[in-house]
């Protein structure tokens, strides 16, 4: 058992992972969460302002539902996120497709891929004598 107090509300819970929010803050932040992906929708050029403003959150909250690639903009530069790496305008996540095209190739090359084994062709005249070792 792992009690902890939740980060928003204070309360006394059990942490299993993830988040440290109960779960009724945790119900209460999806609950928001799906009025900011409904706003969005429906207002396609909305800022980060205008979602959290409309719907309550804090400014931080909707940076981070963008970063985890559960909210997308229509527009980079109206979402206000850049890229980590190159610090290019990007719709959600934390790298632009340029960067995260080469962490990916320098994971790829990271990554020695086995060979395979040399096999020795025998032939029916092989002039090497073998010997088992019966012990």
């Amino acid at each position: 058992m792992n009690p902890r107090n939740c980060k928003l509300c204070g309360r006394l819970f059990n942490y299993i992972a993830g988040p440290p929010y109960c779960p009724a803050c945790k119900d209460d932040l999806e609950k928001k969460f799906q009025e900011a992906k409904e706003f969005i929708r429906n207002t396609p050029h909305a800022t980060v302002a205008m979602v959290a403003e409309e719907c309550k959150v804090p400014e931080k909250q909707v940076k981070e539902w963008i970063r985890e690639e559960r909210l997308i903009f229509a527009d980079a530069t109206v979402a206000g996120i850049t890229c980590e790496s190159c610090g290019e305008p990007i719709l959600t996540g934390r790298f632009c497709v340029k960067c995260k095209n080469q962490v990916m190739n320098d994971l790829n090359g990271a990554i020695r891929k086995p060979e395979a084994p040399k096999v020795e062709k025998k032939t029916k005249d092989s002039p090497r004598m073998r010997f088992l070792d019966n012990r």
